[in-house]
């Protein structure tokens, strides 16, 4: 992929995380037929979601862009492919389409969740990311408040909160992980991994993501989804647990865990329909 735009936005990122909107409509509606209402409603709290999750990668790219040079030299800013200022005024667009949007929305509360997350991530790329575990809960808190907001815009968030939580605490995991994985060229971050140390570190990711894995029956056991989720969450479980054996490798660990969520995904969509 060449168009600079384009990698700065990651387009698969931001399908994985639009998905949870359709999820979320499965597990409350199953396949009954949507009226005109709740679909335009899903593809808008998709498109939401698709810009603020680009947004966030271009952020991240600027913010990130000297620490880049030695970890991702490839990235658009680090290969001279576009400017660090032409970045940040992309991400900021986005963002502002994404909040734009979000007023197409009904209720209140998705509207506050878009707000509130485009503070977070400015805050985070600002000063969290610098605060070791608080910055890594804070992307933690965006990826569950994404089901959060699925289920705000159906008004009713109580089942996808339980989704949020189980997303929160594996994406936290995932995030210590990528900081052990990057240890090297944080030169100027004060990560959590530096905080305490590559072996404590792995330990707190161990128990975030066991955490998750240990919950993860919870919504089969309250009807909430059907065996066939359980079946396929198993699945994810055993990559979950499977990237904790391969921590010598933070980075091959981060991607088992990514594959890992998109299992899971495949698991509540499977069990809202089947």
């Amino acid at each position: 992929m060449k168009n600079a735009y384009l990698r700065l936005a990651r387009p698969l990122n931001c399908i994985l995380a639009s998905v949870s909107i359709p999820i979320v409509m499965v597990t409350l509606y199953g396949l009954e037929t949507p009226s005109i209402g709740r679909t335009a409603v899903t593809i808008i709290g998709m498109l939401v979601v698709s810009f603020f999750t680009a947004g966030g990668n271009s952020l991240n790219d600027y913010f990130d862009r000297e620490v880049d040079r030695i970890n991702h030299p490839e990235r658009p800013i680090p290969s001279k492919d576009i400017s660090p200022e032409s970045v940040l005024k992309y991400s900021y667009a986005l963002f502002i389409i994404s909040i734009a949007l979000s007023l197409l929305l009904p209720y209140f509360l998705p509207q506050i969740i878009v707000l509130v997350s485009v503070v977070i991530m400015v805050e985070y790329e600002l000063k969290l990311k610098k605060k070791g575990l608080v910055g890594n809960a804070s992307i933690a808190w965006l990826t569950g408040a994404l089901f959060v907001f699925a289920g705000a815009i159906y008004g009713s968030i109580e089942v996808p909160l339980v989704l949020g939580i189980l997303a929160f605490l594996v994406t936290l995991g995932r995030e210590i992980a990528k900081d052990i994985q990057d240890i090297k060229g944080d030169l100027k971050r004060n990560t959590f991994p530096m905080k305490v140390g590559v072996k404590r570190a792995k330990y707190f990711a161990a128990f975030f993501i066991i955490a998750a894995v240990t919950i993860s029956p919870y919504p089969y056991h309250q009807g909430i989804f059907s065996s066939t989720y359980l079946f396929i969450v198993i699945l994810a479980d055993i990559i979950f647990i499977y990237s904790l054996s391969v921590f010598k490798n933070p980075k091959r660990t981060q991607k088992f865990i990514k594959l890992g969520m998109m299992v899971a995904l495949i698991a509540f969509l499977s069990g809202g329909i089947l």
